[in-house]
């Protein structure tokens, strides 16, 4: 069930819904716009959110999925994969602690079956998985002014990605990001509260912006069509710190840790633009010249300019040696905020 009170505001806000996620402000292409150099604020109901809790939470966890989640703690967050036994992603999750206890927030769509597929591995062990999607509103900020105007709502400001703080009524996240990138998690009150004082400053987008800058972050996302599409390293989680190779067992554990230690990974994931007007879907085919496919679509979003940016999954070898096209129209290649380490 949706949070019809933070639905109603954000209505009252001026927010255009499509099924319960706000699309734009109004203006979609103005928003993109202003993504690139304004400050912006952005609700973020359009990502799931489970709640994982109870005495034996971290162990059980430590054996699902591909990072440490004893490392989790209330200065720290990170992203880390859920894979299938044969080491295919099943779900991204950004990991965090949030009022003392683990959440997990992923796509949406793969939310009840996810929550399905970890709570039948549960079996004896004293744990409680919870979807808290509608019931925690979680905000997204985005620019240079950001985290100055922070300093009215918490006493302590996070300087460093994926650096964690949390007070009695709110967690603030900074996340990777060309400028300033944070995401809030609050009570609906509370992110009324935040939401009304930083509109003055930060213009109000939709979820296209979002996932425009979430693409020129370099992060991946895992949806219903390219589940199991994928080892972890395919999708630069290796890079992004979302595996931890030292943990200990858990499941797929043996092929991500094999590749990981015998030989090269060939093939990653590339930020890149095109120039179309029909939207790319994860899971489309990259082409060669020769109309073989060489990867997929891991991730679209409209762009400011025109066209789609989006993250591509690409045999290395086929970057290098020639065009590259999605639907017929041609791939261009940009630079990761991160390198890709071969």
């Amino acid at each position: 069930m949706a949070n019809n009170d933070w639905q109603e505001y954000q209505f009252i806000q001026g927010a255009v819904f499509n099924n319960e996620t706000i699309s734009s402000f109004g203006n979609i292409q103005n928003e993109l716009i202003c993504t690139q150099n304004q400050n912006i604020i952005c609700d973020l109901s359009h990502l799931g959110l489970l709640e994982i809790s109870g005495g034996d939470a971290v162990t059980f966890l430590q054996g699902q999925v591909t990072n440490d989640v004893k490392l989790l703690n209330a200065s720290n967050a990170h992203y880390t994969g859920y894979c299938s036994p044969k080491g295919r992603l099943l779900a991204l999750f950004f990991a965090f602690s949030h009022h003392q206890k683990l959440h997990f927030q992923l796509n949406q769509k793969l939310l009840e079956p996810i929550s399905k597929r970890l709570k039948m591995y549960v079996m004896r062990s004293k744990v409680s998985i919870n979807n808290v999607s509608d019931t925690v509103v979680k905000i997204g900020l985005n620019g240079n002014d950001v985290p100055a105007l922070l300093v009215t709502f918490f006493s302590h400001i996070p300087t460093q990605a994926y650096e964690s703080f949390s007070e009695e009524n709110a967690t603030l996240i900074r996340l990777a990001g060309n400028s300033p990138r944070f995401e809030i998690i609050c009570e609906t009150e509370r992110a009324k509260q935040i939401w009304q004082s930083l509109k003055a400053k930060c213009k109000p987008v939709g979820r296209a912006c979002w996932e425009w800058l979430e693409i020129q972050a370099g992060i991946p996302d895992i949806y219903v069509q390219t589940q199991e599409e994928f080892v972890p390293q395919m999708v630069n989680l290796d890079l992004l710190n979302a595996i931890n190779f030292k943990k200990g067992c858990y499941t797929g554990q043996e092929i991500v840790a094999r590749t990981h230690y015998l030989g090269k990974v060939k093939r990653r994931t590339h930020l890149a633009h095109i120039a179309t007007s029909t939207p790319p879907q994860a899971g489309d085919d990259v082409m060669n010249l020769n109309k073989e496919a060489v990867g997929k679509i891991v991730r679209s979003a409209i762009a400011p300019a025109n066209g789609y940016s989006v993250l591509a999954e690409i045999r290395l070898e086929s970057v290098e040696t020639g065009d590259l096209f999605v639907n017929d129209t041609k791939l261009e290649i940009q630079a990761l905020p991160y390198a890709l380490n071969e």
